[in-house]
């Protein structure tokens, strides 16, 4: 199959072994909590793959990953859901060691060494809300801060090591709350984790409740923003990864649809090869921006780069899905629940931050000239 021959291979390149393991397993089966997808993701050096080699990681490219992440997407949804999570986060840790701002070269070393996995429990999931507002509160104390809030979802929060958050830090004279991003080790006193998803669709990501009660974050694990108004450069690149890979991650899910279609020979040549080309034209924007990451200086410009093809990406995916399964045949969704979950899977990425509503507004602002402030 042409179809993702670049993708797998590149997958097998940094992680050999993963997509013959994820093939061979059921797709619904993949997809059920305690899988061992996680697992086998952790054994094979996954949490490593965006860590530079100079701390002991693979040093994945921004586009690898983004094939990866379409490769990994192709056999499971939920887990390449979860560990675009803790991509993000890993990156954004990656982003702070090139600043030099502190001791995160020490945490990348940790995580590549000892496979850890990194949670992300950033504010997502409340409409009308701030992509960066906190739903966690600190207060000061000796040697960092506290740490009280709910976060659910939050990804991995079974298989999790560290979780990364975002949290309002009250000012000890009164003054507003200042935006800190902090790691919490998950084994913290203080944390407790709970189910919360109900859906079956991208179960096995695990995106249950995480609890904190008065957790401790030591000072070398917090990070502070330049302001509390519009992302850091730091964040801005950052989420330009996340964006990217959850692109990528569902579009490897709608693609699994347009294998199945291409494999068996279903509708017409022109059915099965407009497939391949809207889903390879999302493939080849994204890789684009990748491409550009490394050397643009313009993080605005990249970001709203990165949120065109986010976006269109969506989109195509409705299209595609919804054409894949009416060309399967109705027999095909009958015989097969595999057709139906990944239709709801992949209407998901419309649930990823920010969504397109919230999004018009600054897009609209930076096109007429103003600063991007999602």
């Amino acid at each position: 199959m042409i179809l993702l021959r670049t993708e797998r291979d590149t997958l097998d390149e940094y992680l050999p072994g993963l997509d013959k393991y994820l093939s061979g397993i059921p797709l619904l089966e993949l997809e059920t909590p305690g899988s061992g997808a996680l697992a086998m993701f952790r054994d094979l050096g996954g949490p490593a793959l965006l860590i530079p080699a100079e701390y002991g990681g693979q040093g994945a490219s921004l586009i690898d990953a983004v094939r990866i992440q379409r490769a990994v997407g192709s056999r499971s949804p939920s887990l390449a859901v979860a560990t675009t999570m803790h991509h993000f986060s890993v990156a954004s840790l990656v982003e702070l060691t090139a600043a030099g701002n502190g001791f995160e070269w020490a945490l990348l070393m940790a995580i590549a060494e000892n496979s850890w996995l990194l949670s992300s429990g950033f504010a997502e999931g409340k409409p009308g809300q701030h992509i960066l507002t906190p739903t966690m509160h600190g207060v000061a104390a000796e040697g960092g801060i506290t740490v009280s809030g709910v976060k659910k979802p939050c990804s991995l929060t079974w298989s999790m090591n560290l979780m990364s958050a975002s949290v309002a830090v009250a000012d000890p004279d009164g003054g507003p709350d200042r935006m800190a991003v902090v790691l919490i080790p998950a084994e913290s006193d203080g944390i407790e984790r709970a189910p919360f998803w109900k859906s079956t669709a991208l179960a096995a990501a695990e995106s249950d409740q995480v609890t904190l009660d008065e957790v401790f974050v030591p000072e070398a694990l917090i990070f502070y923003p330049q302001d509390n108004e519009s992302m850091d450069p730091i964040q801005a690149r950052g989420f330009v990864w996340f964006e990217l890979l959850v692109s990528a991650s569902y579009l490897g899910a709608a693609t699994n649809l347009a294998e199945r279609v291409i494999e068996r020979g279903r509708g017409s040549d022109e059915d099965r090869a407009g497939l391949a080309i809207e889903l390879e034209t999302m493939a080849a924007a994204l890789e684009r921006v990748a491409s550009i990451a490394a050397t643009t200086e313009d993080n605005d410009a990249l970001l709203a780069q990165a949120l065109y093809v986010r976006f269109a990406t969506e989109r195509v995916i409705e299209r595609v899905v919804m054409s894949a399964a009416a060309t399967a045949g109705g027999m095909a969704f009958i015989e097969s629940p595999e057709i139906a979950y990944l239709l709801g899977a992949t209407r998901a990425l419309a649930f990823h931050p920010p969504s397109r509503a919230a999004a018009a507004g600054p897009i609209a602002r930076y096109l007429a000239g103003e600063s991007l402030a999602l």
